[in-house]
């Protein structure tokens, strides 16, 4: 085994390894929200490209991400976390600089994956090293602190990605990027340390990631081309065969791996399983109505795209204020009782839009208390459900078993704006629209609705969150899952 003294310098200034770490973090989870603002704006910038085509810069970056995420923090862990983290930030910012310039709609979607890829290296690895500048005493607290930033980038992710689209198009929303990444590789080179790295470990299974993308995409392609090839058509039935057949070798070659992508004995836990399953639902109807309302915005009520933006801010606010409050609320009543409670709120909300909105703009009427009613549904949801995930595992699998869920969220997400595409259709009027959009909201309230069915199967007593936080040497995932306070 190769192996480097983990000591972290007295010199080095552990707030300087804070904001490196987590301005990688930001990078990441800000490019979700402000992609969402931009789809208008590349509609309009490729008229000539279907709906469906342009949901694949959305999908495609969360099929990369879900599928490398486990597999790069177990790289970070085996060759080393410093070095995993240079290569997913160099690679994030490449595939950034790559969309930013994309001629075409294929060599945005190529950024996209490219940027996928980057951000699965980045958000795991960058975890690592934070924990490691910090003493056992202050993890909880510090990863608590990363979690924030993650919130801050969500809550502030359609304002800022208005604004930038708004002053320079819908490029800016990834040449943004591009400063932020040089910033944190040049003050990232000077403060962060190498540390220990097992070559002995086996190697990840890559050709899992691939078995397991492929699978993804297509299943994709099937469910967004559906109209388009015909729900009988031959097309579509040799994707949805293939997407299974390749699913299922995916899954044979994650129970003979050593080092697989999907630890397939962590289902055995109760807890983990339907933690997972209510995750995946849940994200099918969240990412669905994350960009369906930016849609709504832009296409019925007219708003620009700085409008929409700044008119949907509230909601991602309320879940970053909520978020903390949630973990504790879990550790008092358990994780049961505060996500349905959530799912209730958010069901409500998603209701409230498609009974009361109407094609007439009246945000504080109509808009603005379902999406204060969501965003308190999505707040005391989400963190919850990463931390009961995790909650039922041994201490040793805490990392892998929230990158797992992380996974299954973006899995969710990519199936919920497959279907978004299918129920949104290509509408010639107003009414057809709002008809549409209405359908969607519903859509997304029935998937919160068996979120909560499969929320049953959750473990009644509550684990503290702070016994969830990830081990240093661990594969970790997206902490705001990991850890709810």
């Amino acid at each position: 085994m190769s192996e480097l003294v983990e000591v972290v310098p007295p010199n080095i200034r552990r707030g300087v390894v804070f904001f490196v770490t987590a301005l990688g973090a930001f990078m990441a989870s800000l490019d979700l929200s402000i992609v969402n603002v931009a789809f208008p704006a590349l509609e309009h910038s490729f008229p000539h490209d279907s709906r469906a085509a342009l949901a694949w810069v959305i999908t495609g970056y969360s099929i990369v991400f879900a599928s490398l995420l486990v597999t790069g923090g177990r790289t970070a862990d085996r060759i080393g976390k410093r070095k995993v983290f240079f290569i997913g930030l160099g690679v994030f910012t490449l595939g950034s600089a790559l969309c930013g310039l994309a001629p075409t709609v294929p060599v945005l979607i190529v950024g996209r994956l490219v940027q996928g890829a980057g951000a699965a290296a980045l958000l795991p690895s960058s975890l690592g090293l934070l924990l490691a500048a910090f003493g056992s005493e202050r993890r909880s607290q510090i990863v608590a602190q990363w979690a924030g930033v993650g919130a801050l980038a969500v809550a502030t992710g359609p304002s800022l990605g208005a604004a930038l689209i708004t002053a320079g198009g819908w490029r800016w929303a990834f040449f943004v990027n591009l400063p932020v990444g040089a910033i944190a590789y040049l003050t990232g080179r000077r403060v962060l340390v190498a540390h220990r790295a097992d070559t002995n470990r086996p190697h990840p299974d890559y050709v899992g990631v691939v078995l397991v993308s492929g699978s993804l995409a297509a299943l994709i392609l099937g469910i967004s081309e559906g109209p388009s090839w015909g729900w009988t058509s031959g097309k579509l039935v040799l994707s949805l065969v293939g997407a299974l057949v390749v699913g299922a070798a995916f899954l044979v070659r994650c129970r003979h791996h050593a080092e697989p992508v999907l630890d397939l004995n962590m289902f055995q836990s109760r807890s983990f399983t339907f933690a997972n399953l209510a995750t995946l639902l849940y994200s099918m109807g969240f990412f669905a109505m994350l960009l369906g309302n930016i849609l709504f915005l832009t296409s019925v009520w007219h708003y620009s795209i700085l409008r929409a933006g700044l008119s949907v801010t509230p909601g991602p606010i309320v879940v970053a204020v909520v978020s903390g409050p949630a973990g504790r609320l879990a550790n008092k009543y358990g994780f049961r009782s505060v996500i349905i409670g959530g799912l209730t709120f958010f069901v409500t909300g998603l209701l409230y839009y498609a009974l009361r909105v109407g094609p007439h703009p009246e945000y504080l009427a109509q808009w603005l208390p379902a999406t204060l009613l969501s965003g308190l549904g999505i707040g005391l949801t989400f963190p919850v459900l990463g931390a009961g995930a995790v909650s039922s595992l041994h201490p040793e699998r805490f990392a892998v078993g929230s990158a797992v869920n992380q996974t299954a969220r973006q899995v969710g997400g990519a199936v919920g704006v497959a279907i978004l595409v299918v129920i949104l259709g290509t509408p010639h009027s107003l009414n057809t629209a709002l008809t549409s959009t209405r359908h969607l909201w519903l859509y997304c309230a029935l998937m919160a609705a068996l979120s909560g069915v499969a929320a049953v199967g959750i473990g009644r007593r509550a684990v503290p969150v702070a016994a969830v936080t990830p081990p240093v040497t661990a594969t970790t995932g997206n902490p705001v899952e990991a850890v709810a306070s």
